[in-house]
């Protein structure tokens, strides 16, 4: 994981896994020439039919880290280290052209806000038919009718007004859905869903988090889902991969995880979900509980575990060193002191 915490997490199953991310480094360059490091040393897997859960606060470095499986970085951000195989082919050494044949075919990318990804001047059936077109060779007709399939697929009983709609003409849920469509057209293996319902209400959120449940079921594609949202994940994810600036510091069972957390700083961002609404009643002022201090600057990391300052449960150790992956059990692994790391 990150320097000093070995090769990365140990094996949590003995089938091989869709992909693999080892000992991946990402660093931006800033103004000023000097390097930002946004992710230091992620290591996990993600295996067929599985739904990895990525969670943290804004800044911890999940969207950095969807972008760069897919080496779809801005130009000042650069791999240092690190493989990436998926499908045993490493993403990181894939030359341009097979690697725009792995995008949106293999893999596909969801990108975090919908009304940015569509293109504002071409109807959303032509933009989910591009898709097809670059991966597929088929007459226009096939094209236009598998078109109209995928969105069936997401809009049961409006595919064909969804088809000749701009996107300014649609709601956020529905630009949502026509991503979704994008990115199911070519059967992928695997779907990267960065933060897919933060700009959502509730209640169209939780349509969007069904879809997601339903497309598992009939085609048993793969995911990794990005969110800020532990909610989100539960009844969803099989995982979770915890990131604090930009380290992985705990994977393990969803529900484990959510139930139980290890490290301190998932315990921390469990903690300020707030209570129930019940409990709201008699309360004329009520505080939500938050994590003390500010997030990490990555551009002023200090030696150390990097959640220390922020810690209750800081040691000396924690300053001076950063801790290794220990492993709690066969499926979960946290890296902190507190468990010999």
């Amino acid at each position: 994981m990150e320097e000093g915490a070995g090769e990365g997490p140990p094996q949590l199953h003995r089938m091989t896994p869709l992909l693999e991310v080892a000992n991946l480094a990402v660093a931006y360059t800033s103004r000023t020439g000097g390097e930002v490091a946004a992710i230091a040393g992620a290591s996990f897997e993600v295996r067929a039919g599985e739904t990895l859960g990525v969670l943290g606060e804004s800044g911890s470095g999940k969207s950095t880290l969807a972008a760069a499986l897919l080496r779809l970085l801005p130009e000042n951000g650069k791999i240092q280290k690190g493989v990436v195989l998926f499908e045993g082919q490493d993403l990181l050494q894939a030359e341009p052209r097979e690697l725009e044949k792995i995008r949106g075919g293999r893999v596909a990318l969801i990108f975090q806000e919908p009304a940015l990804a569509l293109h504002p001047m071409l109807r959303v059936g032509q933009q989910v038919q591009d898709v097809l077109a670059a991966h597929r060779t088929l007459p226009r007709r096939a094209l236009r009718e598998r078109t109209l399939e995928l969105l069936s697929s997401v809009f049961p009983a409006d595919a064909e007004r969804i088809s000749s709609s701009y996107s300014h003409q649609l709601s956020g849920g529905q630009r949502q859905r026509v991503l979704i469509a994008q990115a199911i057209a070519c059967e992928p293996a695997l779907i990267i869903a960065d933060e897919p319902t933060a700009s959502l209400d509730p209640t169209t959120e939780q349509e969007i988090l069904s879809l997601f449940r339903t497309l598992q079921q009939k085609v048993r594609l793969a995911m990794i889902l990005i969110t800020h949202k532990p909610a989100v994940l539960a009844g969803l994810a099989d995982r979770v991969l915890v990131l604090y600036a930009g380290r992985v510091v705990e994977i393990g069972p969803t529900e484990t995880v959510l139930a139980s957390p290890h490290h301190p700083y998932t315990q921390a961002l469990l903690g300020c979900l707030p209570p129930p609404i019940e409990s709201y009643a008699n309360c004329s002022k009520t505080n939500l509980p938050v994590i003390a201090g500010d997030s990490a600057n990555l551009a002023l990391l200090a030696t150390g575990c990097q959640f220390e300052p922020r810690c209750a449960e800081r040691m000396n150790i924690c300053i001076k060193s950063e801790p290794a992956t220990v492993g709690l059990s066969n499926t979960h692994v946290v890296a902190c002191f507190k468990y010999g790391g």
